[in-house]
């Protein structure tokens, strides 16, 4: 067992990064060395560890450490931490008090109110449950001052100014264009005003390639970034307002998505949102996940930090970068020992179009991420199925092409076949999808032959407005027979957001967190006592949520309506002209008088 000298010099003292020659910052552990000797004027008690930066408005650290023995419950140890905090807290706003046994972990959190001056001191639930570097405590400080609607602004004018001033006509090179900038910058890139557009597309091809050269090693096809990059063509390249004017919207999404106040999953959900507004469909038959959507379905399937998540047909990989940043969060956050590995070895994403493919590199790279598994390939194939086999994916969140000839269902039985008996998949698909495979004999019963479909949950009907469709997103569980088990429905009838102009379908009211969270536990618990669209479905009879049919109903003035027509029709009477001789009696040769709420209109002639 451990002793607390070995676990604060030996342990904690390097993974926290205390032994870093870091300058105009006093740090570092061990029992000898004083609060006086540290800056703490007649204070004789003795830090374990200890972060002091020169600038007092910056974040300081005092550790705590126990040996493996002692039990971090016990209010004595607490006390003797909020003790060193105290003293602390005489010079430094912002603290992290740390007490540390080596094996458990408590992390607490002071912070000067600076209205009042006075500190709040408590502790910080959900974080990594392993010791980690320091900068990853310090970053607990840092705030969420990322505005939303201002990336939606600067998103929209880059596209804007590439489709109508650089005359780049092709959506997804547009988007390309812009993601590759953002990863250029995300990886250090001289962009500038005043640099003309050669020099400013070879300072992000330069960049790019740099990013990806030890990652290409493990990965050829990240080259295909890099050809599709230089293959985009500009109409107009002499336009310097406007290469300046992208360079300054690049500049402040770029400082967004790298910022320690913001992950960057949802500024790119809103830069990807945004671009895809632009094209209802594309060419490859794919349609743009919904951030919240991508959100829901994590939840919905459980994915959790330990699992190795696919997607066959990833497009820009919206559903893999969803599933980093939540897994990541599930860890501790970005700057936790496990991120990285979550990022290098637990997703895994196909793209067949080579553009898109480019697309997903390019969104993987911006948050620093080039390991990631990505292959070029069709998910129809036998060559895909290998891949996939050889991955150990423990879940599947996927929302591919939804036409026939782009071969829907045959990708969907390709996943379902190459994943590991046992393993959940989540699709979405048009609500009628696999109730027409089904019937056609072609892939449906060949599915439910060998997986098991346990639920289908209809989304809001408005989803993917201007497109015509409506869909629902399919469960299985691969490996086990359908037979007669059947199917449990659910219908999201609304998911809170509306649709703002020029913005697509945004959650202005913040709504959704609240649906997301109830749906997640009445289709986890079985119960839908909301809104009771629960139901079983006979797998024998439908393969799809039954919505259930509208009463019909006539109504005294629809009858009435329907009568005056049909005599009009007889006497054949015009209804343009009636309409308009009536109005002129009405307004013109008639008296109307006012009394209380009652209208009451005298005709002076008969009509």
């Amino acid at each position: 067992m451990r002793t607390e000298d070995q676990i604060r010099d030996d342990e904690a003292k390097v993974i926290l990064g205390f032994d870093d020659g870091e300058k105009d910052v006093q740090q570092g552990t061990g029992q000898i060395t004083t609060f006086n000797q540290l800056g703490f004027t007649g204070v004789s008690d003795r830090p374990d560890g200890w972060y002091f930066p020169k600038d007092k408005s910056e974040v300081a650290i005092v550790l705590e450490t126990k040996s493996e023995k002692e039990d971090l419950s016990n209010k004595k140890w607490v006390d003797e931490l909020y003790k060193n905090i105290d003293i602390v807290k005489t010079k430094y706003g912002r603290i992290i008090g740390i007490l540390y046994n080596g094996i458990d972990i408590r992390v607490f959190k002071c912070q000067k109110n600076v209205s009042s001056q006075d500190t709040l001191t408590k502790e910080v639930e959900g974080l990594a449950p392993t010791l980690q570097h320091k900068s990853y405590y310090l970053a607990l400080f840092s705030e969420d001052r990322i505005d939303k609607q201002k990336i939606y602004s600067l998103t929209k004018k880059i596209n804007d100014c590439l489709h109508t001033q650089f005359g780049i006509k092709n959506l997804y090179q547009r988007m390309i264009f812009t993601a590759c900038a953002l990863v250029a910058k995300r990886y250090g890139a001289m962009l500038v005003k005043g640099m003309n557009f050669t020099v400013m597309k070879n300072s992000i091809l330069s960049t790019i390639a740099k990013s990806i050269e030890k990652d290409r090693k493990q990965n050829l096809k990240l080259d295909l970034l890099i050809e599709v990059y230089a293959e985009i063509r500009m109409n107009n390249e002499t336009n310097q307002n406007s290469l300046d004017n992208f360079v300054d919207w690049i500049t402040e999404i770029s400082d967004s998505i790298n910022s320690d106040n913001w992950n960057g999953e949802d500024v790119m959900g809103i830069f990807f949102n945004e671009f895809n507004r632009y094209k209802k469909k594309s060419e490859s038959g794919q349609i743009f996940t919904p951030d919240h959507i991508t959100s829901f379905m994590y939840r919905l399937i459980d994915v959790n930090k330990d699992d190795r998540v696919l997607d066959a047909t990833c497009g820009s990989g919206a559903f893999l970068v969803k599933a980093m940043c939540n897994m990541m969060k599930e860890v501790g956050g970005i700057k936790s020992k496990e991120a990285e590995t979550i990022k290098s070895s637990q997703l895994f994403g196909i793209e067949f179009d080579r553009e898109i493919f480019a697309l997903a590199c390019a969104n993987m790279l911006i948050h620093k991420d080039g390991k990631t598994n990505l292959e070029q390939l069709d998910a129809r194939t036998n060559d895909a199925s290998e891949w996939i086999k050889s991955k150990n994916v423990t879940k599947v969140l996927m929302n591919p092409p939804y036409e026939r000839k782009y071969g829907c269902m045959k990708i969907v039985k390709n996943v379902l076949d190459s994943v590991p008996k046992g393993t959940k998949c989540a699709f979405i698909l048009p609500d009628k999808k696999l109730e027409k495979d089904y019937k056609d004999k072609k892939y449906g019963n060949k599915i439910l032959k060998n997986h098991t479909l346990s639920t289908i949950v209809k989304l809001p009907e408005n989803l993917f407005f201007g497109i015509g469709l409506t869909t629902s997103i399919f469960i299985f569980e691969t490996g086990k027979p359908q037979k007669t088990q059947n199917i449990i429905g659910y219908y999201i009838e609304e998911d809170g957001l509306e649709t703002v102009k020029n913005k697509g379908r945004q959650d202005i009211k913040n709504k959704w967190q609240e649906i997301e969270n109830y749906w997640i536990t009445a289709i986890h618990d079985g119960i839908d006592d909301k809104y009771g669209t629960r139901q079983r479905i006979d797998p024998q009879k439908h393969l799809s949520y039954q919505t259930p049919e509208k009463a019909f109903e006539v109504f005294e003035e629809d009858f009435v309506r329907t009568m005056v027509d049909y005599e009009m029709f007889k006497r054949n009477i015009d209804l343009k002209d009636f309409k308009e001789r009536l109005a002129q009696k009405v307004l013109y040769e008639s008296s109307v008088n006012a009394d209380n709420n009652d209208v009451n209109v005298i005709m002076t002639k008969e009509v």
